[in-house]
């Protein structure tokens, strides 16, 4: 018999025992080496299962030999997000175990393996994603650069807000703040270029309008109403807050409304069409007509300024209509006639 791996050539077979039987070895039986530990191939086998080690592969702990499948369910950890066994770096966070590429941040779903995280209402986040947190909770901005909480107004520089003395005015150099302006730079490759911030002094100089809405700088189409300047998007209805988009506007006390709202508040709405009354309006009984729509309320015949009428249930009546009411209801008309206001053209 050949010497066995990791065996003194000196060693007898008679002197061999295996490791988990304590027998001996026939002449020519394979013998299984571990570790410098002798074993009968039906010996070798996992210690949970006593099954034979599939391909030969088997994993040792406290000297003791598992197969895989009963080596991960006694020994390896569990990752908390995916459910798998953690084979290799296992990361120990929460009170959980985890797959390095499993323990991210719960907003923005980074690794923090190796970046570091901070405890957040039983959250794991990132420090950026923290800082987020606490300036919401706090009803104040991050800082886009340096992501730390803006206690002032913020700088407001291509649609992120930072601290102003991030910058310097493009113009004086001079250390900015919120009152910075952003204005497109205009050297005519629109396709690379980037806005530029100017403090406001240096801003003004440079004779740009700024919107009575948003107070930032206009660069296109500029609207000019109410003694100010308005982006076009921006120049709406005090009312329902719609874009006059060119259309008419009616101005009121310093504010503007589009021509519905308008005659809702300050003029004439018809009692029949509910439409603003454009030409002659015909008043009576306290409301508001087009010319061609006050008729009777019980035989819809048109009728004018010289067409006596009466007031029934608060509409009128023509004078054929009320002659045929029953003599008592009459006579109530007749009184509230007395009683109202005379109709008049406008």
């Amino acid at each position: 018999m050949p010497p066995v791996a990791g065996v003194s050539p000196n060693m007898s077979l008679g002197t061999m025992i295996c490791t988990r039987c304590d027998e001996g070895f026939e002449p020519h039986e394979r013998i299984v080496n571990s570790n410098g530990q002798l074993w009968h191939t039906q010996c070798f086998v996992c210690a949970q299962c006593f099954r034979q080690f599939q391909d030969g592969i088997f994993y040792e702990f406290e000297g003791r030999k598992y197969c895989e499948k009963d080596f991960h369910i006694l020994f390896a950890p569990c990752c908390n997000k995916c459910n798998d066994f953690v084979i290799g770096r296992v990361i120990k966070a929460m009170a959980a175990n985890w797959h390095p590429d499993c323990f991210t941040c719960e907003q923005c779903h980074i690794p923090l393996a190796d970046s570091g995280f901070i405890r957040n209402q039983n959250r794991a986040l990132c420090h950026d994603c923290n800082q987020k947190e606490k300036a919401d909770g706090l009803g104040k901005h991050m800082c886009n650069k340096c992501h730390g909480v803006i206690d002032d107004a913020p700088l407001r520089f291509r649609g992120e807000v930072y601290h102003g003395y991030h910058f310097n005015c493009t113009a004086c150099g001079a250390e900015l703040d919120s009152s910075a302006r952003e204005v497109k730079n205009r050297t005519g490759y629109a396709a690379n270029d980037m806005n530029e911030l100017y403090c406001l002094r240096c801003h003004d100089r440079m004779g740009i309008p700024i919107c009575g809405a948003c107070r930032r700088p206009i660069e296109e189409r500029v609207v000019t109403a109410l003694g100010k300047h308005w982006h076009v998007e921006h120049f709406v209805c005090a009312k329902c807050e719609k874009p006059f988009l060119g259309h008419r506007h009616y101005e009121k006390r310093g504010l503007a409304y589009c021509e519905t709202h308008y005659h809702q508040l300050f003029g004439n709405l018809c009692f029949v069409c509910n439409q603003v009354i454009g030409g002659d309006v015909f008043t009576a009984l306290n409301k508001a007509w087009c010319v061609h729509h006050f008729s009777c309320s019980i035989c819809d015949t048109k009728m004018d300024q010289k067409s006596k009428f009466y007031e029934y249930d608060e509409k009128p009546v023509c004078k054929k209509c009320y002659e045929r009411f029953p003599n008592e209801l009459r006579r109530r008309l007749r009184m509230a006639h007395e009683n109202t206001l005379k109709k008049n053209v406008v």
